[in-house]
């Protein structure tokens, strides 16, 4: 059974810097992706950022609202996938899941084709 454990949560200021970690274990060979969400409250689970796991060049996507700012990476020998996050703003205060699923022909951030999910971590954005 794959297990996903976010890490690297917490409070920083507007324009500040943070780091995510989501460490991948059990059957992953057959994982295709593995993707950011986020959730604040009242809102909607939305993507923020996704990688292809299985592919030479690990091609990443990004939600426009994070685009140039966040920077989603791999490391397949580690079997960690981290989310750097730069210049922060108070609009990105939420909690931050890792998901992973199989490949499977579906937009990457509709949130109900992944299976695992871990248990999230705060990102807290405020001065």
């Amino acid at each position: 059974e794959v297990q996903l454990v976010e890490s690297g949560g917490g409070l920083v200021q507007p324009g500040g810097s943070l780091r995510l970690s989501c460490a991948v274990s059990g059957g992953t060979d057959g994982i295709g992706r593995i993707t950011w969400f986020r959730q604040s409250p009242g809102k909607v689970r939305e993507g923020s950022a996704s990688i292809i796991i299985k592919s030479r060049s690990g091609v990443a996507v990004y939600d426009d609202s994070v685009k140039g700012r966040f920077v989603i990476s791999r490391d397949n020998v580690r079997n960690t996938v981290t989310l750097q996050m730069q210049s922060l703003k108070p609009e990105d205060t939420a909690m931050y899941y890792c998901a992973a699923r199989f490949p499977i022909d579906a937009a990457w951030n509709t949130a109900d084709t992944y299976k695992y999910w871990g248990q999230g971590t705060q990102v807290t954005v405020s001065s």
